[in-house]
């Protein structure tokens, strides 16, 4: 598989793995920011990602900086006929601003094969030991 990404922007980092073994894709701001707490922003990677029929692209938090910055992803589901550039939705849920510099890592980039199941409607579910039991069901 590839992917043919564009560079709509002239300090836009190519989206690469960190190391090898790697599930996600580091992606990168053109642009310098910062984030206050309780706020969202779109942030601009200048780039514009195409990848085959039957994938998408997923945008999930770096580790360190959901857990040391408080930063979240917002949205982030690419599907395989959006042409536009890939702006990430970041939302501070922290208690300091956050800044971020050009070239900055802000969040990285999965690749996964899409299942396109036939939809039926029933009536009736099957039975089963948990039921309809949900959040903290089977404990905390």
């Amino acid at each position: 598989m590839q992917l043919r990404i564009k560079k709509l922007h002239p300090d836009a980092k190519m989206p690469q793995f960190a190391h090898a073994s790697d599930a996600g894709l580091d992606l990168c701001t053109v642009i310098d920011f910062t984030i206050n707490p309780g706020e969202h922003r779109l942030i601009s990677t200048g780039l514009t990602i195409v990848f085959p029929d039957g994938y998408t692209a997923l945008v999930w938090d770096k580790g360190g900086i959901a857990n040391k910055r408080h930063l979240k992803t917002v949205g982030g589901v690419f599907d395989t006929e959006y042409r536009g550039e890939y702006l990430i939705g970041l939302y501070n849920f922290g208690h300091e601003p956050q800044t971020f510099a050009v070239g900055d890592k802000i969040a990285q980039l999965l690749i996964q094969k899409v299942e396109h199941p036939e939809i039926i409607e029933v009536t009736e579910l099957d039975e089963t030991v948990r039921g309809d039991g949900a959040f903290g069901s089977t404990g905390v």
